[in-house]
């Protein structure tokens, strides 16, 4: 009985500290979207994440030759790995960073808290895994489309002309591309995941850095040393750093739990932007975030027992 109540309170001890971790991870990746907006003014868009991507794969290789693993040697896995760093990284950091240009922090972060419902609508489209789809799963996609609606305002249907409703569209396409990157990824599982973190951060920096030197002439830049800072702390914290504890998760929360982080993630970037950055947060972008994190919560919540045995 003893020996039972141990394993108990050490289950829960590890649990605590697991949830502990997604906090952090949450923490981490909501307050990118305040360290894009302190970089973009001096740090265009495609030199920023070139430099990101290139500097967390540097610290992701050193980590995964520090446990003792070795990048593969096999060419064709490298296509998969570049299609990888395109989803994971290089697209949506970009898309991002473009969009901050142009609208706050806190509201790009909101609109980035909707990957669980792109991948409950390919799902839905492409059959997999379509009979372990609830009607509380089905709400949560209509909760979370209403809530990009409110979040976006009907505003911006008078303003298509301007940039900003391409800002918006930029973020939710980053969104898409972080919906279907684990999708790709389940092929590695093979590999350890410092390795395809490693390599397709490195994939990410082959793509980045070319496009950055053609289009952007970053050595004619003049960034200011806040938007450095900023960038080295993209690099190592909110990516290089995050990876490990989000590679991490997957096996310890699972990726259902790990994917609950991203309404988290919301309201980190809101209110860090607010603190920080002293953004304004209307009725309209609480009322719109409300609406979001009910239909990821609705989205992301258990099967009931007897469904379970569907799940994909």
């Amino acid at each position: 009985m003893h020996t039972q109540a141990q394993q108990t309170t050490s289950g829960q001890t590890t649990l605590t500290f697991e949830i502990g971790l997604l906090l952090l991870l949450s923490l981490i990746w909501g307050s990118s979207f305040t360290l894009i907006k302190v970089a973009i003014p001096t740090i265009p868009p495609f030199t920023m994440v070139a430099a990101r991507v290139t500097i967390a794969a540097i610290l992701l290789i050193a980590i995964a030759r520090a446990q003792g693993h070795a990048l593969p040697a096999r060419g064709p896995v490298w296509a998969a790995f570049f299609v990888q760093g395109l989803l994971q990284s290089a697209l949506p950091f970009t898309l991002i960073s473009w969009g901050e240009l142009h609208i706050a922090s806190g509201l790009a972060g909101v609109l980035n808290a909707t990957p669980p419902m792109f991948v409950l609508a390919i799902a839905m489209m492409t059959g997999r895994g379509r009979r372990a789809i609830s009607s509380w799963k089905i709400i949560g996609v209509a909760l979370g489309l209403a809530g990009v609606a409110v979040t976006i305002g009907i505003d911006a249907l008078s303003a298509l002309g301007t940039t900003a409703p391409l800002a918006q569209a930029a973020v939710l396409g980053a969104s898409l591309c972080y919906a279907l990157a684990p999708i790709w990824g389940q092929r590695f599982s093979g590999f350890p995941a410092t390795v395809t973190a490693a390599s397709a951060m490195s994939c990410a920096a082959i793509l980045m850095v070319p496009a950055a030197l053609v289009l952007e002439r970053p050595w004619t830049l003049a960034p200011t040393s806040h938007a450095v800072a900023a960038v080295v702390s993209l690099a190592v914290i909110c990516t290089a750093l995050a990876m490990v504890i989000y590679f991490r998760l997957i096996r310890t929360l699972g990726p259902l739990g790990t994917t609950s982080g991203s309404y988290l993630r919301a309201g980190f970037a809101v209110a860090l932007g607010t603190a920080w950055l002293g953004e304004r947060f209307t009725w309209s972008a609480l009322a719109g975030m409300t609406l979001i994190l009910a239909g990821v919560i609705a989205i992301t919540m258990p099967l009931p027992a007897r469904h379970r045995g569907l799940e994909p």
